[in-house]
Order: structure tokens, then sequence, then C-alpha cells
């Protein structure tokens, strides 16, 4: 398991984002590191992404302590490709670690790895997709496709920061004892909210917010209905 490669973005101006002024840092492509990666502050507060030089630029949506880094994996990227008939690069999908050898998508909120020497990092949650990914990939009816397939990339937060390069290894240094991946707290935020209840086996490692909806949706609709 290891980082085929870094991935970093400038703000740039495009027509395909709501983001305040018209920017978005969606975009970005592989560095040879070494980048910094520590903890960037609360989302729409703080500096937006984790990666020391990596542009986040719609705030209120993205970024912050539990996004501080985004990774997909070669693996999946590739699945894409051959869905969509064309190559598809490391940062095209807007993250930071295109990684191999990992099955992001069934890794549990909580779950520690060490990336390279210093750098330790926590699952937080799933990429959800937005017009801008859309507008960046430049797919028809990209979100609703995206969705569908359930390979949505992880989240993670900073728990010790540190340096990384292409080629560091990646090793899973602490599993928790539930059942809520990454597919699953995608699932259950975008399609199957009956699942929401389920969530909440993640504990602190599932951001605040996302604790907020469940708890909006177990009053509306208690622990057994969903919507």
């Amino acid at each position: 398991m290891h980082l085929i490669s870094v991935n970093l973005g400038r703000a740039t101006a495009v027509d395909y984002t709501d983001a305040e002024g018209g920017v978005t840092g969606h975009g970005k492509s592989p560095v040879p590191g070494p980048v910094r990666v520590s903890a960037p502050g609360p989302k729409a507060t703080g500096l937006g992404s984790g990666l020391e030089g990596d542009a986040v630029c719609d705030r209120r949506h993205h970024g912050g302590d539990h996004q501080a880094v985004y990774a997909y994996a070669r693996e999946d990227l590739d699945w894409w490709a051959g869905e969509l008939g064309r190559e598809l690069p490391g940062g095209l999908f807007g993250e930071n670690f295109t990684t191999s050898g990992i099955d992001l998508n069934t890794a549990r909120l909580g779950d520690r790895w060490r990336v390279g020497a210093d750098l330790v990092l926590e699952v937080a949650s799933a990429r959800i997709p937005c017009r801008t990914f859309q507008g960046a990939v430049g797919e028809r009816a990209w979100v609703k496709r995206f969705t569908q397939a359930g390979r949505p990339g992880a989240y993670l937060r900073v728990i010790e920061e540190g340096r990384v390069s292409p080629g560091d290894t990646i090793e899973i240094i602490h599993r928790p004892d539930h059942d809520v991946t990454v597919e699953l707290w995608f699932r259950a935020f975008t399609t199957e909210r009956s699942l929401l209840p389920r969530t909440l086996a993640a504990g602190d490692a599932m951001e605040p917010q996302a604790h907020e909806t469940v708890r909006r949706h177990l009053e509306k609709y208690g622990a057994g209905a969903g919507a």
C-alpha cells in the first residue's frame, strides 16, 4: 500500500463553480514532494486544505479538519477510465493522494494510517459529489453517476502532522470495532437515509456536522424509519 502521487491545486477561475469569486482548486496535479501535511483548522474558518500549497476555494462546503486530505484509489480511477473510455490522470477527481493497494471504500471511519515516516491520518468520511466536480470531470449527469457507483474515496483528518512524497508507504495502524465503512457512510448520506443511525457507531471519527444531520433525522423519523 503506497502513494502513487501527491496532488496539489491552485485557485483557478472556471464557469462551473458556485464558490465566491468563481474560482476552484479542484483540478490538482502531481508534485514531487515532500509536502507538509497538517490540520487546517475548522471548516469555513481555517486554511481549508491540510496540504501546504493546496487551494480550497469554497470553504463553506469543503476542507477543514475532517476533510483535510482527500484520497482516491488508482484502482477506482482505472475502473472509471474503463467506464468513461478515456485516461484519468491522478488528481483529476480532486484527490490529494492517489493511492495503490488499499480499498478506500471498505475502510472504516476511525481507521488510522501511517503515511511515510511521520504522518498519521484518520479516515473521517466519504466524498459527496458536487457541481464543481461534475464540471471538472466534464461528464453529463456526473453527480448522479458517481453517486450510483458507490466509489467515493475517503476524506481524512490529521492526527500527527508530517511530510509525504510519492512512493511513501501506507500502513494501517488502527482499526476500530464497528462496521461503518466509507461506502456505508456514503450511502447513508446520499441514497439510503435509513442507514444514518448506523453511522453513529463511528463516534468522534465522524465530524460534528454529520452527527447533527443524524440527530435531525432521528428526531423526524425515529431510529427505525428512513426517508
